[in-house]
């Protein structure tokens, strides 16, 4: 009796915070829509995007595309990216942020609520039901998000040393008391590197008393022998830090120790795969990793159907476009339509059920 009330309570929480983050989100929404004439009922969403250089500004571009023959005027967030603030805007239907440095050469920023995003699958996970970067947030968890499309995007945790270091086997450093320079793009992929980092004791608070010290770039005027962080096949700023390094280095990468790969898979939704042979140019083995997977095309409860159903359609038909980027992408018609946890948006769910990609 006790267990089934129990249930009950649970359910009715669950629904509870469903119901509030949705009708919180539309509330927002309507009058933003009211107030500036964007939005759906006048065909001028709002997209979460990223400057065109950037992975999500590159997707937001090709949403832009493809539905224009539809009738649909997209307009776009140049300065609404960033790790986990990407689907924490649009979770509750933020007004559109213009950079925070203004200058002369900025793209326009729209005046009104943000109606759909673009962002990584996993960032997408943890605002669902948040987790991770989002435990943290008021009104956590987003119920409210919806997934219409994840495209394939492969990205790679990346452990490499200098040769000349003779590091095989990151735990030396501390066990040594190595003086070390690490470089880490710890914004890309949100809690993922800095709990890589905090594992091997490669923060600044402990790699200072031993003469170590940690950066964010590369300086070209200055030396580096350790470099941590996600990378990829993509030529693009944020993992242009390993191409740097690996023409500047004689580079080895490194495993990942098995109860470390264990906990990163587990909690940040990750997976397993191998560094491509020839992947900066340096790597001469398949070197076993995990990996993040899928830039998520993302939307709230409150998006229409058709728009959902035309989207999730125009993609599909317009998937040579994805290839035509500085990306790794790729439509994969057995994953297109899912991400984790997180629901598909009804509107896209009738899509692929068309297509015959989902029952």
């Amino acid at each position: 009796m006790r267990s089934a009330l129990l249930k009950i309570v649970g359910i009715t929480v669950a629904s509870a915070i469903f119901l509030t983050g949705t009708l919180v989100a539309k509330s927002q929404a309507a009058k933003g829509q009211q107030a500036t004439g964007y939005g759906f009922s006048v065909k001028k969403p709002i997209l979460q995007g990223a400057p065109p250089g950037a992975p999500w500004g590159a997707m937001a571009e090709i949403v832009k595309t493809i539905m224009k023959p539809h009738g649909w005027d997209i307009q776009i967030c140049y300065y609404c990216n960033g790790a986990a603030r990407a689907a924490r805007l649009v979770g509750k239907a933020a007004i559109a942020t213009p950079p925070e440095k203004p200058s002369p050469d900025d793209l326009p920023t729209p005046k009104g609520p943000l109606d759909f995003g673009v962002t990584g699958a996993e960032f997408l996970q943890w605002a669902y039901m948040g987790t991770n970067d989002f435990v943290k947030d008021p009104g956590m968890p987003q119920k409210q998000l919806r997934l219409i499309a994840n495209v394939q995007e492969p990205t790679f945790l990346i452990m490499a040393v200098t040769a000349e270091s003779g590091i095989t086997d990151l735990r030396q450093i501390q066990e040594k008391r190595m003086p070390v320079k690490v470089v880490s793009n710890r914004g890309i992929g949100g809690e993922i590197t800095p709990t890589v980092l905090e594992y091997y004791g490669l923060t600044q608070e402990k790699l200072a008393p031993i003469g170590g010290s940690i950066s964010g770039r590369l300086d070209p005027k200055t030396d580096a022998n350790v470099f941590v962080g996600f990378g990829s096949v993509a030529q693009v700023p944020e993992f242009s830090a390993f191409y740097d390094a690996a023409q500047r280095y004689d580079l080895r990468y490194l495993e990942i120790p098995p109860d470390l790969k264990t906990k990163l898979i587990k909690q940040f939704n990750l997976g397993e795969a191998k560094l491509p042979i020839g992947m900066f140019g340096k790597v001469r083995k398949a070197v076993p990793t995990v990996t993040r997977m899928g830039t998520a095309i993302f939307a709230r409860t409150d998006m229409p159907d058709d728009f959902a159903y035309t989207l999730a359609k125009a993609l599909d038909e317009n998937q040579e476009m994805l290839a035509w980027t500085q990306m790794n992408w790729s439509y994969n018609r057995h994953t297109i339509w899912k991400a984790f946890d997180v629901p598909l948006h009804p509107g896209a769910a009738r899509y692929y059920k068309e297509a015959g990609y989902m029952k």
